[in-house]
């Protein structure tokens, strides 16, 4: 079981910026893949951004340019930095954890932070 907490949410203007944080419970190097999905209202989760155990990010189209995916492997958390948001970018945010050693098939998800960019 692999425990993931997020913070770093909130409000913010268009234009501006904001950094999410999630922090796993074992170390970022177990764990296959972790990343950001969001969720808006009436819409279905997507991906935003992944990085692999290795280290390789992977961004959605909507958000290259804009957002950056990294990691610190210390503290077992890596962080999302959103810039240049706009209205399109409200939304709920879930951290994701993807395969571990032990269980390469599971998939685990924070409690999700909540990301409002008012026009």
């Amino acid at each position: 079981q692999v425990q993931l907490v997020e913070s770093g949410g909130g409000l913010v203007q268009a234009g501006g910026s904001l950094r999410l944080s999630c922090t796993a419970s074992i170390s970022v190097f177990r764990i296959n893949a972790m990343g950001w999905y969001r969720q808006a209202p009436g819409k279905q989760r997507e991906l935003v951004a992944k990085i692999t155990s290795g280290g390789t990010p992977n961004y959605a189209d909507y958000v290259k340019g804009r957002f950056t995916i990294s990691r610190d492997v210390f503290e077992r958390t890596v962080y999302l930095q959103m810039n240049s948001l706009n209205a399109e970018d409200t939304a709920v945010y879930y951290c994701n954890a993807r395969g571990t050693l032990q269980s390469p098939g599971a998939e685990y998800w924070g409690q999700g932070t909540q990301v409002t960019v008012s026009s």
